[in-house]
C-alpha cells in the first residue's frame, strides 16, 4: 500500500528518509512527506501530490534537518491524492505528526466524536484522526497516548509517529500492514519494507500484530498495546543492497525479468540432490507423516501468486495424486471453507505480507489445517504464522507488475509437488531423477530465451496501437494466459484477457477480428501423450482464430514448422517437462508486455492505481 521511513541517530534525518522513500515508491506515488525535528525544536513538515521528485523540490525551495524523523509515500486510499492529504498528519496543536499504512475502517465515527470534542480536521484522509486521537491521550509521554490511541482503532494499519513534546523518540505500531525495525551502530530504522534501509543495516526484524516499538538514540523498546515487553528475533538479511537497484537496466521491471535463471537457481539450490533426485524441504514443522495423510490440497494466494497458485494445483495433482483446490485470498475466509486436520493449505505471497492471504492463513489454521508458505521475505508474517516455509530466493523486486517472483513461486511449487510425491509413495526414483534433470537445465534455457528480446522490438511495433488483446492455453498453460494478460494490462493499460482455449466457441469467438492479436500457447512436451493431445486442439483453435481473421502471436516449440506456416507471428521455447514449460512461457509474454507499454510511453515500473504489497482489504 504505502511506504514508512523513520530514522533516529547521529546523522541528518532528511537525506536517509528520502532515499528510503525512493525505494519504497513502488508501494505509493500519489503523494509524499517527510516530517523532522529541527535543531531549534521545531517540527518540520513537508509534503507534495504526485511522485517523489515533487517532494525533494520542494525540500530544494525549502529545506530542513534534523537528526530524527519519518517519512512517507502514498498511495490514496481515503481521500484524493493530494497535497492536503499527504502524509505526515499533524493534529490540532501541531505537536504530534503521524504518517500511516493502511485503513481506519471506524475513522468516521471516531471523527464525529473528535469534532464534537472540539477537535478540528485539515484533510479528508483516515490518518489523520490518529493523529487527534494521540493528541487526546498525551500526557508527556508519546508512547503511552499512542497505546490509549490505538485500542480504538479498528482496521489495520501500520503508524510511525513523532512529538516535539516528546522528543528524540519515534513510536511504531503494526497492526497488520509490515513494519520492519533496523538495528544500525547508534543509529535505529523503522520502515514498510526491507529495501528502504539495506543500505544502512542488514540486521533487522518484523513487528508482529498487536506490537509497539519506540525508537530512540539509545536503542529500541518493544511492548504489547498494554505495555507489557516483548522480543523479537533479529534477523540478517542475505540481500546484497546493489541487488536492489537497476543495475544498468532501463527499467526495474526489465533487470528483474533478466534475473529470473538467478532466481528459478536460487530457489533450487539445496533443495534438490541431482543425482538421487530426493527433494529436501527443512523449514518445516509438518512431519514426513502429515504429508503422507492429508487428503486434499488448498492454495491461496492473490493476483499474480494466485495464478502461479492454478500452476501449481497442475504440478502437485499429477505428481503427487491429491486433489487441489485454488482460492483467491479475498474470497477464501468469506464462503466458510470446509478443511481441517487433513487438509494442507498452501499460502502463496510475495511480500508476506498480502493481508486477504494472510486472513485466509489464519481462518485455515482456526479450523486445524496446517498451512505451508512460499514466500520471498524471510520473516514476514506470513512465514511466521506457516508450519512450514519455501522460501522464494528471488531477492527484492522493486516492479510492481511481478515477474522473477512468479517464476520462483512456480518452481517452489513444482519443487513442493515432487517432495509430496516422494512422501506419498507415488514418485517412483527414476522419475525424480528426470524431473530433477529437467528442472537443473531449466536456469539455462530461460538464458537462451533472453538472448532473444530483439525479436519484440518489432513485433511490438506491429502490435502496440491494440485496444484488446486475447490470451489462450489449454491445461497447465491457461493459468499462464492469464498472468501473460495481466501483465499487459498492468503496465500498458491495454484491457487484455486470459481464457481456456477450449472455450473458444462459448463466447470469445464473438470478438475476434482483424484487429485482435490472439496470443496462443502452442508448447507441448512430445514425450507426455496428453501434452501432444492438447497441442493438436491448440491448432485447431488457432485455426479457428485465422478463420476469423484474428492476429495470431504463437509460443511454440523450437522447430515446429506446422505452428509457423499458421501463425502471423511465432516465438519459439526450448523443449521441457509439459510441468516446466509455464516457466519458460511467462518470461515472453513478460517481455511482449514490457516492450509494448514503452513503446506506449506507460510508466512501466510503477504503473497508475497499483501498488506493489496489498496490505489492507
Amino acid at each position: 500500500m504505502c511506504g514508512i521511513v523513520g530514522y533516529i541517530g547521529e546523522k541528518q534525518a532528511v537525506p536517509i528518509i528520502v532515499d528510503g522513500l525512493r525505494r519504497l515508491e513502488y508501494r505509493g506515488y500519489d503523494s509524499a512527506g517527510i516530517a523532522v525535528l529541527e535543531e531549534s525544536g521545531d517540527l518540520a513538515v513537508r509534503r507534495a501530490s504526485g511522485k517523489l521528485r515533487n517532494l525533494e523540490e520542494t525540500l530544494r525551495l525549502s529545506p530542513t534537518g534534523g537528526g530524527y524523523g519519518i517519512g512517507h509515500t502514498r498511495w490514496a486510499t481515503h481521500g484524493r491524492p493530494t497535497e492536503e492529504n499527504a502524509h505526515p498528519h499533524r493534529d490540532g496543536s501541531g505537536n504530534i505528526v503521524v504518517v500511516h499504512n493502511g485503513i481506519i475502517e471506524n475513522y468516521l465515527t471516531l471523527k464525529r466524536q473528535l469534532e464534537s470534542e472540539g477537535h478540528k480536521f485539515a484533510s479528508e484522509t483516515d490518518t489523520e484522526i490518529v493523529a487527534h486521537l494521540v493528541e487526546k491521550y498525551f500526557d508527556g509521554n508519546l508512547e503511552r497516548a499512542v497505546r490509549d490511541a490505538v485500542r480504538e482503532l479498528r482496521g489495520v494499519f501500520a503508524l510511525a509517529i513523532i512529538s516535539k513534546q516528546d522528543p528524540r523518540k519515534i513510536v511504531a505500531v503494526r497492526q497488520g500492514p509490515p513494519v520492519v525495525i533496523g538495528l544500525g551502530e547508534s543509529e535505529y530504522f523503522v520502515a514498510s519494507d526491507v529495501p528502504a534501509i539495506l543500505n544502512h543495516t542488514r540486521d533487522m526484524f518484523f513487528l508482529n500484530d498487536g506490537d509497539v516499538a519506540v525508537l530512540t538514540p539509545e536503542g529500541v523498546r518493544l511492548m504489547d498495546f498494554e505495555g507489557r515487553p516483548v522480543k523479537r528475533q533479529v534477523t540478517h538479511i542475505l540481500w546484497d543492497p546493489i541487488m536492489a537497484e537497476k543495475g544498468g537496466y532501463k527499467h526495474f521491471m526489465l533487470k528483474e525479468i533478466f534475473e529470473q535463471p538467478r532466481a528459478v537457481r536460487d530457489t533450487m539450490l539445496g533443495r534438490v540432490g541431482q543425482e538421487s533426485g530426493r527433494v529436501f524441504l527443512d523449514e518445516m514443522d509438518i512431519r514426513p507423516k502429515d504429508f503422507e495423510q492429508f487428503t486434499n490440497v488448498k492454495i491461496v494466494a492473490c493476483g499474480t501468486s494466485w495464478h502461479a497458485g492454478l500452476a501449481g494445483k497442475f504440478m502437485i495433482e499429477r505428481l503427487a495424486r491429491i486433489p487441489v483446490e485454488v482460492d483467491y485470498g479475498s474470497e477464501f475466509r468469506y464462503r466458510d471453507p470446509i478443511l481441517g486436520k487433513e487438509t494442507l493449505t498452501i499460502v502463496i505471497s510475495q511480500s508476506g505480507e498480502t493481508a486477504d492471504t494472510l486472513a485466509a492463513q489464519r481462518e485455515a489454521k482456526q479450523k486445524g489445517s496446517k498451512s505451508l508458505a512460499i514466500c520471498n521475505v524471510v520473516g514476514s508474517m506470513i512465514t511466521r504464522e506457516a508450519a512450514g516455509t519455501i522460501i522464494t530466493h528471488a531477492g527484492p523486486e522493486i516492479g510492481v507488475a511481478s515477474t522473477k517472483a512468479f517464476t520462483a513461486q512456480l518452481t517452489a511449487l513444482f519443487i513442493l509437488a515432487m517432495y509430496l510425491g516422494q512422501a506419498r509413495g507415488v514418485l517412483s526414483a527414476e522419475e525424480s531423477r528426470r524431473l530433477v534433470q529437467e528442472l537443473a537445465e531449466l536456469p539455462g534455457k530461460l538464458e537462451t530465451l533472453l538472448r532473444h528480446e530483439a525479436v519484440y522490438d518489432d513485433l511490438t511495433r506491429k502490435l502496440f496501437r491494440a485496444a484488446d488483446f486475447l490470451y489462450l492455453g489449454r491445461g497447465i498453460h491457461f493459468p499462464i494466459a492469464l498472468e501473460g494478460a495481466l501483465k499487459l494490462k498492468e503496465i500498458s493499460y491495454i484491457h487484455a484477457e486470459g481464457y481456456p482455449a477450449g472455450e473458444m466457441k462459448h463466447g470469445p469467438n464473438a470478438l475476434i477480428d482483424e484487429n485482435l492479436p490472439v496470443v496462443v500457447l502452442a508448447t507441448h512436451d512430445p514425450n507426455s501423450e496428453s501434452s501432444k493431445l492438447l497441442y493438436e486442439k491448440t491448432l485447431s483453435n488457432i485455426q479457428e482464430v485465422k478463420a476469423r481473421e484474428g492476429i495470431v502471436v504463437a509460443l511454440a516449440n523450437e522447430g515446429d514448422e506446422e505452428i509457423k506456416r499458421m501463425a502471423d507471428h511465432v516465438i519459439e521455447i526450448p523443449v521441457t517437462n509439459e510441468l516446466l514449460l509455464p516457466i519458460l512461457e511467462i518470461v515472453p509474454l513478460q517481455l511482449l508486455a514490457y516492450h509494448i507499454a514503452v513503446r506506449r510511453g506507460c510508466d512501466v515500473d510503477q504503473p497508475r492505481n497499483l501498488a506493489k504489497s496489498v496490505t489492507v482489504e
